[in-house]
């Protein structure tokens, strides 16, 4: 994707995205392989609000898979023939829709992520919904706090962003790449979160990840 090309808005701007309730098209929510992947604050609400640990999670509607070398979780797409997620109802709805990832609060939309700022794009024909009209992003996300929330995400891609270089540059190191990815799940997924505020929650967990790190020499770019 030719970033230097695409147009950039902030979550105060107007962009036309906006489907309408998406009128009983759930295109977007089948057949979407691996790509939904979940952030803490995903897991965060997923857990907490459902009364699931993450691990009751992975028994059904949640998969991890490798992607540079991370491991991650994201949703699972349930059928073989009609592949869909793991929370569309039998009417095509999302039965979470009030507490759904990011990547589904965001489509279709993308995030850039440059100088330590968070922007976005649009994915151009990514939605098939015909007639869509303006709307901003901050109310098309619709989460609480944005501004903490976009501060989380811009710390959550430096850190991941960081851990990809690494594996890459060490991609002979099975050991270490191992230990690293294990401890990494423990601390973002696996530990489970308290109905508390979830972001001091995730800047504790971040400093021991950093400190883990640090007692392994690496440090990360």
């Amino acid at each position: 994707m030719d970033m230097q090309n695409m147009k950039l808005y902030g979550n105060n701007d107007m962009v036309k995205i906006d489907c309408h309730d998406c009128k009983g098209c759930s295109s977007c929510c089948r057949d979407m392989g691996e790509s939904i992947w979940l952030d803490p604050y995903d897991v965060y609400n997923l857990t907490t609000s459902l009364g699931k640990t993450f691990e009751s999670l992975l028994q059904k509607e949640v998969e991890l898979h490798v992607e540079d070398g991370l491991v991650l979780p994201n949703i699972r797409m349930a059928g073989e023939e009609d592949p869909k997620c793991s929370f569309l109802n039998e009417d095509g709805r999302c039965s979470i829709h009030t507490i759904r990832p990011g990547f589904c609060r965001l489509f279709p939309l993308g995030r850039n992520y440059e100088d330590g700022k968070l922007s976005y794009f649009v994915l151009e024909d990514a939605c098939l919904a015909p007639s869509k009209s303006k709307i901003k992003i901050n109310k098309w996300l619709g989460v609480p706090r944005l501004k903490d929330y976009e501060g989380f995400l811009i710390e959550w891609h430096a850190l991941t962003k960081g851990l990809r270089a690494f594996y890459e540059a060490n991609a002979d190191n099975d050991a270490v790449i191992k230990a690293v990815n294990m401890q990494f799940l423990q601390i973002f997924y696996l530990t489970p979160y308290t109905a508390d505020d979830f972001y001091s929650q995730f800047y504790e967990r971040k400093e021991k990840m950093y400190a883990f790190l640090d007692s392994l020499g690496i440090h990360l770019q």
